[in-house]
């Protein structure tokens, strides 16, 4: 199995200071980190207002950073061949374009909040796996978040955490171009280890809620398919849109304020609109359902969960794809409690309750059934609930 590990983070972390300090030739003024994340249950409800249960991974990006006396703004990674340098006054939409548009958005999102940061340099690096429905963007934009609010002197809280959450969104949703409802973001700065984090999307609101599948002797796997895997292609707006249309033709400014929901579903006539608020009702009664079993020790419940969910995001959501179906469907005969895709879909990630006896034997088997149909190799993760941004260095 191609295992992909979440590395050392004191090793990565002097390695990107390295990498900054052969760039740049001084030292940076920092090297802060954000985590990948994985939801646990509440697919596309984030942007409707709902419930979602995600937790951070042990896959991080790193970014060292360190101000310039000028107002230049350079960002480089560890990863990518292409480099970005422009001005302060430059980094909107249309301005910026590939993957650093996920750190310079970042900068011109707090401009347009007011703050006043100086020219910097950047320098990324991460093993989050990117295109795999992870939260490698969001990654990005809250380390480099982190690295600008101590540069500029703030004290980190709980009230400015939840601001650099809406800088990120915007980042992501007007400079790269991909909508975003804030799920990514929020777990990236609110998470704290040995919890999934139950975030509330209506009013943003979190409760960290334990997660120790180990104690039960399982093991949450994550297999990234591989797949193509992008949220700024359409699909994710599509379906975003459907949504509030919905929301618009049932009164309502989201889809999470509706109260009789089996009268809301008989009011809509289009077919397809009907089964994405579908998805969504349900969904949000999955995410509460998910939390009430880990509170009671049910992981068979909690597997359950999982799997009706999967089977929501592929009939009425549709935004599976064959990969995916075959990781769950694969797992299941091998004796996962539950499995399910996980994040935008279209490809991306999927993840199984697995006895953690039978991890290997999941993980061969997945595998298989990718080559049996010519499919390029996945690869695995163990995810362990870890700590949000964070400062290392």
């Amino acid at each position: 199995m191609d295992t992909l590990e979440a590395g050392d983070p004191t090793a990565l972390t002097d390695a990107v200071a390295d990498t900054f300090v052969d760039l740049h030739g001084r030292q940076p003024f920092g090297v802060f980190a954000a985590p990948g994340r994985v939801n646990l249950i509440g697919e596309h409800v984030d942007y409707n207002g709902g419930l979602c249960l995600p937790m951070a991974l042990p896959h991080t990006t790193y970014a060292a950073v360190a101000p310039r006396d000028d107002d230049t703004v350079t960002v480089t990674s560890r990863q990518q061949d292409d480099s970005f340098s422009g001005r302060l006054d430059a980094l909107g939409p249309g301005q910026v374009t590939g993957w650093a548009t996920y750190a310079a958005g970042v900068l011109w999102a707090l401009q347009q909040d007011g703050w006043e940061p100086p020219g910097m340099d950047i320098v990324v690096d991460s093993t989050v796996p990117l295109g795999a429905g992870l939260s490698s963007s969001a990654a990005i934009e809250c380390s480099v978040a982190l690295g600008i609010t101590e540069l500029v002197g703030r004290t980190l809280d709980d009230e400015l955490r939840a601001a650099l959450v809406r800088a990120c969104m915007r980042a992501e949703s007007e400079v790269a171009g991909a909508p975003t409802g804030g799920m990514d973001q929020t777990i990236a700065l609110f998470a704290r280890a040995e919890s999934a984090l139950l975030l509330d999307c209506r009013d943003w609101s979190t409760t960290q809620v334990g997660w120790d599948p180990a104690s039960a002797d399982l093991t949450l796997m994550v297999v990234d398919t591989r797949a193509s895997h992008s949220l700024s292609d359409g699909g994710y707006e599509s379906r975003r849109r459907d949504c509030e249309t919905a929301a618009r033709t049932l009164g309502v400014d989201l889809l999470r304020d509706v109260g009789d929901t089996d009268a809301a579903l008989a009011k809509l006539d289009d077919e397809r609109t009907r089964r994405r608020v579908r998805h969504v009702f349900t969904e949000i009664d999955r995410v509460r359902d998910a939390v009430r079993q880990l509170e009671d020790g049910d992981f068979e419940g909690l597997g359950a969960s999982f799997t009706a969910s999967h089977v929501s995001l592929r009939d009425d959501y549709e935004v599976s794809a064959p990969e995916l179906d075959a990781v769950v469907d694969t797992a299941l005969e091998h004796g996962a409690l539950g499995a399910r895709m996980t994040g935008g879909g279209f490809g991306g990630s999927a993840i199984a309750l697995v006895p953690t006896g039978s991890v290997e034997d999941v993980g061969r088997a997945v595998a298989d059934a990718f080559e049996e149909q010519g499919w390029d190799q996945p690869g695995f993760l163990t995810a362990t609930p870890s700590a949000g941004a964070r400062r290392l260095r």
